[in-house]
């Protein structure tokens, strides 16, 4: 193909120099090479020649007037397929003309700062020099500082510096010296007033070409001298390696790059003080442009449609244009030009050539080509007839028409063209819409409310495409507006509000804006009130609200109509109105806002007229639904600034006001919204199409072949291709698996039977990719059962009918239309005969039912489906015993194919160790048994022993002893607790050395003698044979415990083998032997020492002591409600308690 090895670049040379400007093309001869200067053809002359290998030569350079060399110029290469147009290169005679800036005359205070400027138009950029006093000025000392601008900055300034001050500009073409500068100073007092910071000298704005230097300039005075810092408005730290501050301040950036681009700002700051001022300053880096995305080489049909699309950046935005085998194309009906794209309709075989997208700004171009190639074909059919559009909605247009009229039977599709119908015509951009041959209508949707739409239709068949239909235009209806406009509120006294807000777009209105409607309440108050404002007419951007409360808080917002109805209203924007003052503050400022970009904004604004002296203005700005910041401060000479660091597509409230020696003035207060960024995913990396005409073919349970297309235009080229498949449901990213090929077809294997697959195809060629085809769906195929059916089980539920259970086989995506189960006895299966039952896929039970009793039979399941049948499980033997009966409707044994049984005779035993273990079984439930028979029978002899004795000797002990009389204390049900000490323990089920029975409790204080229980013993053997008689009193009241005191009369203590009868008050029956403590602790008996220690002290409250009269030492018990506490020594005691009712 053709193209550039070599294009022009730019060349600066020294008047009369020579010059020779390189190209070399490369292309199937012959290859033609022409120059052009400014756009126009180049002749050759004797200055002027074209070299054999392209390249320009100019004999020597002049410049000034018409026959000026200074120009653009660019080479064009033409061979038989078409030409092409190299980018453009600059020549530059070096030159030096005149100054821009000159120093002037200054006076300054001594100790304070002289600063002289001097700027110069110069080619190749100028360096400049400074002279004093006819001489070259010393630089020696840190006072004084030159800028690579040419800024002259001395500081401090003493006496001795005063005199003449000139500079000097020098270059390759020559040397200028400026006007003469005096510099006067004047003394000053020797005590200096403090003074706040003060930027004397603030940053500029400035454009600069990449590797350019550029110079932030920053002085500022103040007593004591400020402290000046620089930063970056968006918060990003600034390139120290290609920064640095020169002088007292000044910021010097070397060879900058796209990203310093952005606001910086100088800070002046009084040390260790808070006192600070600001100046900010916007740097832009121009870049050249470059291409994101390039035009693609196309082969079309004749009379179908080709598009090419082309994105470039730099800074500023380039402009894009397209050139025709090096000429500029015109749009007109056929060939639109929109949006940086190129579209080419009904093709002609003229329109086979080289087409190259360029783009370029003043920085420079670049250009990127493609080829466009004609297919010519024959037998086209005829277009599409009668064409008719009716409207369906505000967004929707009905398109009906007839079939060709010659060769309808070879139309494979239509394609539907429309676009609007208004404003620039041949620029806007046309859409499509591809439909099959099975239809002559169809509804063209997503278009603009209250529009007019063009359409025609073109018919397409294998080999080409019909000429385009006549065309139809249609106006869709009007809708509710989609936006409403955003608000800008001013107050210009305190008593009013001026609303105003911007026409809306014709695509947010939606169709002509017929009122508006404003709404207003108070921030304390909830009640609104409305006014409707004419949609059309002078003052139909903005209403002046009176008679306003001053210094009150003021919310508004706004509602749009059109005939069909009111859009939903705006957020409500607030505003205060200023206070009520004598003195005359500034009006508001008018104030205007523009989005530069995604991420800034342009505040311009100039002064509304008034006597007020404006000493500055406040800027304060935050996003919509924040806090506001701090106030940026400007002098009364700025008008503008630029707002950087923004969040994209967010809206923002600005509000900007003036104030003078009386104070702030009104506030101007508009909202604006941030614009979106570009998408990134502009940077195509893949600039192949991707392969078209994609197949599947289902060929089993494993395989899907897979067939593409190849793009006709890498045909000679070598290719290679990546297939992309994996299930579709559940997705899984780790299922996905690639494929890499050279042909068009691969055989994709290894895949799961009657499961969806996703298949797409991606080309790669010279390190390109494409992306990836529109994917397409094949199904594998069903697999048969490759595996039987699992855990199959036979039991025997009645005598003649036994129940089979199976499991479905374990293979993924499986699907079982029914199962097989054959059975037969022994003898059958011998001779082969088999009987046959099926059931459904869905069950997993069956019953064979008619058995034989004395016969053993054999049962094996197969799984089926359409795919075929499944292999057999193994066999499972059921024996179907004689004389049998069976009871209820348990299974008598379960067969599976796992289980082993003894096969003796033509019966089934049991093993030995099954047989061992029931009778051992057997014989423990036995035993048992009659250990409880006995124990009960044992407790019931020792219950009525005990009881006979007890009653014995309460009617005893109640006639030796003289008692209080009954009605002094009584008690109903009273209770004795006794609780925990030491060893001690009670259970009224047993296992303690504290027992309680009808005679009283009694206590082993001996701890050196081991205590035994007997169960079996009776109660009188077991007193007699181990204890002595205890003699004592028990003292009696009528309804209360009695405690009686006693020293024990022998050793031994007593076994409480005889204690098995606990104590209950006499009358109480066996059952309600637990006291009311046993019952409020939910135990059986079982008391802890805090909880006797709390209990409530209502009943038997009195305390009883005894001392032993033979003995020094005390033995003291006490008795109340909450149980029995005592003090015990060495000696052995017994201690009894006794319970008597009243008679």
């Amino acid at each position: 193909e053709l193209s550039f090895v070599t294009e022009p670049s730019d060349k600066m040379v020294p008047h009369s120099d020579h010059v020779v400007m390189d190209c070399l093309a490369q292309g199937e001869p012959p290859v033609d090479v022409r120059w052009q200067k400014n756009g126009a053809r180049l002749l050759e002359s004797e200055r002027i020649r074209i070299l054999p290998n392209g390249s320009l030569s100019l004999s020597y350079v002049r410049r000034g007037g018409e026959q000026s060399d200074e120009g653009f110029y660019q080479c064009l290469a033409r061979n038989k397929y078409g030409a092409i147009l190299s980018q453009r290169a600059r020549l530059t005679i070096s030159s030096i003309t005149s100054f821009v800036t000159q120093p002037s005359p200054m006076v300054v205070i001594e100790g304070s700062v002289a600063r002289f400027a001097c700027n110069v138009n110069a080619s190749p950029p100028a360096i400049i020099t400074w002279e004093f006093n006819q001489r070259a000025l010393p630089l020696e000392t840190e006072r004084i500082t030159v800028l690579p601008n040419g800024v002259l900055q001395i500081h401090e300034v003493k006496p001795e510096d005063a005199g003449v001050y000139c500079c000097v500009a020098t270059n390759i073409a020559s040397r200028l010296r400026s006007r003469e500068a005096t510099l006067t100073v004047n003394p000053g007092s020797r005590a200096k007033p403090l003074m706040k910071p003060q930027i004397i000298a603030g940053p500029q704005n400035i454009s600069a070409s990449q590797h350019q230097t550029v110079v932030l300039e920053c002085v500022a005075e103040g007593n004591p001298q400020p402290l000046v810092s620089w930063s970056r408005a968006d918060s990003k730290p600034i390139d120290v390696f290609g920064a640095r501050v020169l002088g007292n301040g000044n910021l010097v950036i070397s060879s900058v790059k796209a990203q310093h681009s952005g606001v910086y700002l100088c800070r002046a700051t009084t040390p260790r003080t808070r006192n600070y001022t600001i100046a900010a300053a916007n740097l832009t880096v121009l870049v050249p442009p470059s291409l994101v995305e390039k035009p693609e080489s196309q082969t079309r049909p004749r009379a179908g449609t080709a598009r090419f699309s082309c994105q470039a950046e730099g800074v500023p935005t380039p402009r894009i244009s397209w050139l025709k085998n090096g000429e500029a194309i015109h749009s007109n009906g056929r060939i639109k030009m929109y949006n940086n794209k190129l579209v080419i309709t009904q093709i002609i075989p003229e329109d086979d050539a080289i087409y190259q997208c360029q783009a370029e700004n003043s920085q420079g171009s670049v250009l990127s080509m493609a080829r466009l190639i004609v297919v010519m074909s024959e037998d086209r059919p005829s277009a599409p007839r009668n064409i008719h559009a009716e409207t369906i909605s505000s967004s929707a247009i009905l398109l009906a028409w007839e079939r060709p009229q010659y060769n309808a039977e070879k139309v494979i599709a239509y394609s539907v063209h429309y676009m609007k119908a208004e404003g620039k015509c041949l620029n806007n951009e046309e859409y499509q819409a591809v439909i099959g041959n099975d239809t002559t209508s169809h509804i063209v949707d997503d278009l603009e409310p209250a529009r007019n739409y063009t359409f025609y239709i073109v018919a397409y068949m294998p080999m080409g495409a019909s000429r385009m239909s006549e065309q139809v235009t249609q106006h869709t209806l009007e809708d509710v507006p989609l936006r409403t406009p955003e608000l800008s509120l001013t107050s210009r006294s305190p008593t009013d509000i001026l609303v105003s807000w911007q026409p809306l777009p014709a695509k947010l209105s939606r169709g002509r804006v017929s009122a508006y409607r404003l709404s207003i309440r108070t921030a304390a108050d909830e009640q609104v009130s409305s006014v409707d404002l004419p949609g059309e007419g002078e003052n139909s951007t903005q209403h002046l609200l009176q008679g306003l409360q001053p210094d009150t808080i003021y919310l508004l917002r706004i509602a749009v109509s059109t005939r069909i109805g009111w859009s939903q209203p705006s957020a409500w924007s607030s505003l205060r109105t200023p206070k009520t003052s004598s003195s005359t503050v500034p009006p508001a400022p008018n104030l205007e806002l523009e989005p530069l970009n995604c991420t800034s904004i342009t505040v311009r604004w100039h002064p509304a007229p008034s006597d007020a002296v404006v000493q500055g203005y406040k800027l304060l700005y935050n996003p919509d639904g924040q806090s506001e910041s701090s106030a940026i401060q400007f002098r009364p000479q700025d008008y503008q600034h630029t707002l950087a660091g923004l969040d994209p597509r967010r809206k923002y409230h600005v509000k900007l006001l003036a104030f003078s020696a009386h104070g702030d003035g009104y506030q101007a207060h508009q909202i604006v919204s941030t614009p979106g960024c570009p998408s990134a995913p502009n940077r195509r990396l893949a600039t192949l199409p991707a392969p078209d005409h994609v197949h599947g073919q289902t060929n089993s349970s494993s395989v899907v072949r897979l067939s593409w297309g190849r793009p006709a235009f890498s045909s000679g080229k070598p290719v290679s291709y990546s297939i992309r498949y994996g299930p579709v449901a559940p997705y899984n990213a780790s299922a996905v698996r690639y494929l890499q090929t050279t042909e068009q077809t691969v055989m994709v294997q290894g895949l799961r039977s009657n499961t969806r697959y996703e298949f797409a195809v991606r080309l790669h060629m010279d390190q390109m990719s494409s992306p990836w085809s529109s994917p397409i769906y094949q199904r594998t195929l069903l697999e048969a059962p490759s595996s039987p059916p699992l855990a199959v089980r036979v039991a025997l539920i009645e005598d003649d009918t036994a129940l089979v259970s199976w499991r479905q086989p374990e293979q993924s995506n499986l699907a079982v239309t029914h199962y097989t189960i054959l059975y037969a006895s022994q003898r059958a299966w011998l001779a082969g005969e088999w009987q046959v039952l099926q059931r459904e896929g869905s069950n997993t039970m069956a019953l064979l039912e008619k058995l034989e009793s004395g016969n053993v039979y054999m049962v094996k399941i197969s799984a089926s489906n359409q795919a075929g049948d499944g292999p057999f499980s193994n066999m499972v033997e059921l024996p179907v015993l004689r004389g049998k009966t069976h009871q209820g409707k348990n299974p008598r044994h379960t067969y599976s194919q796992t289980e082993t049984t003894v096969f003796k005779g033509g019966l089934y035993h049991f093993d030995e160790k099954s047989m061992t273990g029931i009778i051992i079984g057997v014989c423990i439930a036995l035993a048992c048994i009659v250990i409880c028979i006995f124990i009960l029978i044992t407790k019931s002899k020792t219950r009525k022993s005990s009881s006979s004795k007890m009653i014995g000797q309460v009617n005893g002990e109640v006639m030796h002893n003289s008692v209080p009389p009954a009605n002094q204390h009584q008690a109903e049900n009273a209770e004795v607790l006794v609780s925990i000490m030491g060893n001690h323990f009670i259970d009224t089920k047993g296992g303690t050395t504290l027992m309680i029975n009808r005679s009283g409790p009694i206590i082993s204080c001996s701890q050196n003698k081991a205590r035994k229980w007997n169960i079996f013993s009776s109660a009188e053997k077991s007193i007699s044979k181990k204890s002595q008689v205890v003699e004592g009193r028990c003292f009696y009241e009528v309804g209360n415990t009695v405690l009686q005191y006693e020293e024990e009369q022998a050793v031994a203590s007593l076994q409480p083998s005889s204690l098995q009868i606990f104590y209950r008050p006499l009358g109480e029956s066996e059952s309600s032997q637990t006291s009311e403590g046993s019952r409020e602790t939910g135990d059986s008996g079982n008391f802890s020492h805090d909880e006797a220690e709390t209990n409530s002290p209502d009943i038997c409250q009195r305390a009883f002591a005894f001392k032993d009269e033979r003995d020094s030492s005390e033995n003291i018990a006490t008795v109340n409600h909450g149980g029995i506490s005592r003090r015990e020594d060495a000696t052995s005691c017994v201690l009894n308690v006794c319970t008597h009712a009243a008679v």
